[in-house]
C-alpha cells in the first residue's frame, strides 16, 4: 500500500526525509493537510502551538508586529521548511501565506510521541533547530553591519541557493514577495530596494523574466557584494527564523545601525558620490 509520504515531492528536502520506507507509515498517520490563499494567515503570534507543520508548496513570511503597528519580516519559508518549533507552549511570529501554500500539519503531542519511537526523526529536528540558530546568527549580522546594497544581493543570492536546492539550477528565481515585504525583512525602505533592484537590471546583474521570474546574470557578483567571505546568506534552508528568536537593537559605534534607519544611512551613503 502507497502512503502520501512516499510520493511526496519535497520529502527529500523536509525533516522526515531521515525516515526509512517502513517508517513513514507512523509519521503518515498522524499528517493532515491544510491549503491557504495568498494573504490568509496560517498562525499568529501568541496562539497556541498545538500544531507543527511542513511546507510542501508555496511560500509563506514570518513576522512580528510591534504595538505601534510596525511590522518586521524575520522571514521567509519555502517548501520542505518546518513551521512551528518552539521553545515554549505558544507561536514566537505570526505566518501568512506569501502565494498559494499547501502544508502538511502534524499535531504536536502526537509527533512528541512518535519522536519517542523514532529517534532518528528526533534527530532531524534537533539538526533544524541547530539551522535556526544558525539563521537567527545570519540575520543579526544582515540587520547590523550590512549595507542596502549587501542586504539584497544577500536576499537574492537566498532565493537562488533555495531554488538550486529545490532542483532549478538555469539560474531563475521566482521572486513572489511584495516589495514591502522584502523591505520589511531587509530593515529598508521600500523605495530603497526598488532603486537598488533598478541598478541591479541596468548593470546586468539581474534580468526580469516573464511569470514573476528572474534570472541571476552574475551570481558571483552577487556573491562578492554580500561582504561574506563564504558567500553566505541572512536565513539557513529549512528553518523557521522563530525557532531561535534574536535580532539586533543596532549596530556598535562606529557601524551600521540595524533596521531601517541602518537602511537609510546606506541608502545615504551609497548616494555619495
Amino acid at each position: 500500500m502507497a502512503f502520501p509520504c512516499e510520493a511526496c515531492e519535497v520529502r527529500h528536502l523536509a525533516v522526515c526525509s531521515v525516515l526509512e520506507r517502513g517508517e513513514l507509515p507512523q509519521i503518515a498517520a498522524i499528517r493532515s493537510t491544510a491549503d491557504f490563499q495568498r494573504g490568509e494567515t496560517v498562525i499568529h503570534e501568541g496562539e497556541p502551538a498545538d500544531s507543527v507543520f511542513v511546507v510542501t508548496g508555496g511560500t509563506l513570511q514570518l513576522y512580528k508586529l510591534l504595538h505601534d503597528g510596525r511590522r518586521q519580516v524575520v522571514g521567509f519559508l519555502f517548501p520542505g521548511d518546518f513551521l512551528g518549533l518552539t521553545a515554549g507552549g505558544v507561536h514566537a511570529c505570526s505566518a501568512e501565506a506569501v502565494t498559494h501554500l499547501t502544508l502538511c500539519r502534524f499535531p504536536r503531542r502526537r509527533l512528541e510521541a512518535l519522536l519517542r519511537r523514532l529517534p532518528k526523526l528526533e534527530g532531524g529536528l534537533l539538526a533544524t533547530a541547530g539551522r535556526a540558530l544558525a539563521a537567527a546568527q545570519d540575520q543579526i549580522l544582515l540587520l547590523g553591519r550590512k549595507t542596502a546594497e549587501e542586504r539584497v544581493a544577500s536576499f537574492l543570492l537566498m532565493l537562488y541557493e533555495r531554488a538550486a536546492r529545490g532542483g532549478m539550477t538555469d539560474g531563475q528565481i521566482p521572486i513572489p514577495m511584495r516589495r514591502s515585504d522584502i523591505a520589511d525583512y531587509l530593515g529598508l525602505t521600500t523605495e530603497t530596494v526598488s532603486r537598488i533592484l533598478s541598478r541591479f537590471r541596468r548593470e546586468r546583474v539581474i534580468r526580469d523574466l516573464p511569470c514573476g521570474r528572474t534570472e541571476l546574470g552574475d551570481p558571483d557578483r552577487l556573491r562578492a557584494l554580500t561582504a561574506c567571505p563564504d558567500g553566505g546568506w541572512a536565513g539557513s534552508p529549512g528553518v523557521d527564523p522563530c525557532q531561535a528568536r534574536g535580532g539586533p537593537r543596532g549596530g556598535p559605534r562606529g557601524g551600521p545601525r540595524g533596521g531601517r534607519e541602518g537602511g537609510r544611512d546606506a541608502a545615504r551613503a551609497e548616494s555619495r558620490p
